[in-house]
């Protein structure tokens, strides 16, 4: 099998686990708050996270080599978790999907400043043309409006925020310190929260609560696999398989079916995304922010993908 075809295929299985994932966040967010859901993600991911952890021999401590984009990157990926299990909670899968698939577009606009990038009028435009989507999917002004498009978006600004730090300081920060920080501070941000929210769980939601950050480790672990053995501009473009997982589970498992707006504005979103993807692809020299961000946005609840990137590639 050819290797950039082996690592679309993995990637697909990567993002059907984590749309899987996001069924699961759903369907307890109906009956829990998300401080409860996150908190337990978290707490059910640490051993599994242990088992990056012990792999990174690197030498250095837990100090940061750049104590402050580190606080930031911890504070958005917090919020991004927050916003991003609210609103999978009370949203349509579809429409969720479509407002965090701006990520790309907003990474473009924030390597700007953060990473320096030069970006050109055909990539500018297309940044537009995918926020315009953006706008198509939440109607302003024809359909309300509620907390859940808000902390999606939110969930998609800050997660870009946190994607992009991880490209400014990656090549000098520990893979370690870069995962575990995050994690730590939703375990105890959440659990100073959690008595206000607390509801007890039964056996068999703590199970639900378990196959959450499995689901997340293993398909972690694919799309590591998935680009290690393929070019970054096949894999990338396969999170978009998530809309059609989004749309089958709807129907499935919710009575949601993905309405025109969403449609229309999902279709728009994405091509302006892959458009984005393709020009970064070929342009010589560039840094590639896009691209290099390999992962779903920075939520802190589970291990990040792309630290473990460059060091599985170093071991090669």
């Amino acid at each position: 099998m050819h290797q950039n075809l082996k690592a679309a295929l993995m990637a697909l299985v990567a993002f059907a686990l984590f749309a899987s994932h996001d069924v699961i966040i759903k369907v307890l967010g109906g009956g829990y708050s998300p401080i409860q859901i996150v908190f337990f993600s978290v707490l059910f991911s640490f051993p599994l996270a242990m088992l990056y952890l012990l792999r990174d021999a690197t030498p250095g401590t837990l100090i940061p080599v750049h104590p402050w984009w580190m606080v930031g990157r911890t504070v958005a990926a917090v919020i991004t978790g927050f916003c991003a299990f609210y609103a999978f909670s009370v949203l349509p899968l579809a429409q969720v999907y479509a407002i965090l698939f701006a990520s790309p577009l907003l990474i473009t606009i924030l390597a700007i400043p953060i990473l320096g990038e030069r970006v050109k009028l055909r990539r500018w435009i297309a940044v537009g043309i995918g926020l315009s989507g953006v706008l198509v999917v939440l109607r302003p002004g024809q359909a309300e409006l509620e907390l859940g498009h808000l902390a999606a978006l939110v969930s998609a600004i800050c997660g870009s925020f946190a994607s992009i730090i991880v490209r400014k300081i990656g090549r000098e920060e520990r893979s370690v310190v870069i995962m575990l920080y995050p994690m730590m501070a939703n375990f105890f941000v959440m659990a100073a929260l959690l008595p206000l929210v607390y509801v007890p769980l039964p056996l068999t939601d703590l199970g639900k609560l378990a196959i959450i950050a499995v689901l997340a480790w293993t398909a972690g672990r694919f799309l590591i696999a998935a680009y290690n053995a393929g070019e970054a501009v096949i894999v990338a473009p396969m999170q978009y398989s998530q809309i059609l997982w989004a749309s089958f589970y709807g129907v499935l498992f919710f009575d949601e079916t993905p309405d025109t707006n969403t449609i229309i504005g999902s279709a728009i979103i994405i091509a302006s995304g892959l458009f984005i993807v393709l020009r970064e692809s070929k342009a010589p020299g560039s840094e590639q922010p896009v691209l290099r961000t390999r992962s779903r946005p920075e939520t802190g609840t589970t291990p990040r993908v792309s630290p473990f990137l460059r060091r599985d590639k170093r071991g090669k």
